[in-house]
């Protein structure tokens, strides 16, 4: 969903230095008409000092949403367009859309194998996340039955246009499209049974804050589900950046309060994982 480098977030810094604070204090005191005004700065000085030293103590920055719990692991910080040590991949644009649909995806992917190991049943309501065109969205709607629904959300309409001319087409009703930003998807709260990222987590721009939401957006015992190339795999002529190896996604999604609930390893080039809340 990561749509350009516009997205990335300059981390804010919370270093606080005591003994900064009380050499500044003292070059105050020095110009101070009397001493008990310089001591009275010294003094108020000295708390917020003390008080910025406990903030940089807990959290390098507050704002950071990088743990999916309320108590933050802390964890080094990553460079722009990184996170835990990955590359952030850029995303493909509506004018690779073709692609998505290349006759020769199934037999690549075997996507109709991945699709019979999400386990829909009717009635389902399943959401897929970096929806593109489709692709994914309308063969699980189908599998969800009329009582079910689908939610297709990307960060760009034109992909939410062409997958909605593509649902007429195959007269396919029960998908709802949300038009997400990078930083939120849009779901509602507690309405999601399952969550695909089919080939997406990788590319979001804030993996850690998008996870956040999609946390909140799964029903008590929902599953979020990653599929991605498989970087251990140098076979697969995919390139690297568009990769991710299964300890990496392992480690991201159990930093961010997942824990992995199961896993399909048959795909021809993909890992395919079931993610659960951790409670």
């Amino acid at each position: 969903m990561r749509s350009s480098d516009e997205y990335t977030r300059p981390r804010a810094s919370w270093r606080g230095s005591l003994y900064a604070r009380t050499m500044g204090c003292l070059l105050k005191a020095r110009c101070a008409v009397t001493l008990s005004l310089a001591l009275s700065a010294c003094r108020s000085s000295e708390t917020v000092g003390t008080a910025s030293r406990g903030l940089d103590e807990t959290s390098a920055n507050p704002s950071d949403t990088r743990s999916g719990t309320a108590s933050s692991q802390t964890a080094a910080p990553d460079r722009p367009g990184f996170y835990l040590g990955r590359e952030i991949a850029p995303t493909m644009t509506h004018e690779g859309a073709d692609w998505l649909v290349r006759p020769e995806r199934e037999a690549e992917e075997n996507a109709s194998r991945m699709l019979a190991e999400l386990r829909l049943t009717d009635g389902m309501v399943a959401c897929d996340v970096g929806a593109g065109n489709g692709y994914h969205s309308l063969p699980m709607a189908k599998s969800v039955g009329p009582r079910g629904k689908v939610v297709a959300v990307d960060i760009q309409p034109e992909m939410l246009t062409l997958l909605q001319k593509r649902a007429r087409d195959v007269r396919v009703a029960n998908v709802e499209t949300i038009l997400a930003e990078p930083s939120d998807p849009k779901i509602p709260a507690g309405t999601c049974d399952l969550i695909l990222l089919a080939d997406v987590y990788h590319e979001l721009d804030d993996p850690a804050g998008i996870l956040v939401h999609l946390r909140g957006a799964l029903r008590k015992d929902g599953l979020l589900v990653l599929l991605e190339f498989r970087a251990e795999d140098a076979s697969v002529p995919i390139k690297p950046e568009h990769k991710m190896s299964r300890a990496q996604i392992l480690k991201e999604l159990e930093h961010n309060g997942f824990q992995l609930v199961r896993s399909f390893d048959e795909l021809p080039w993909q890992h395919l994982l079931f993610f659960g809340r951790r409670h």
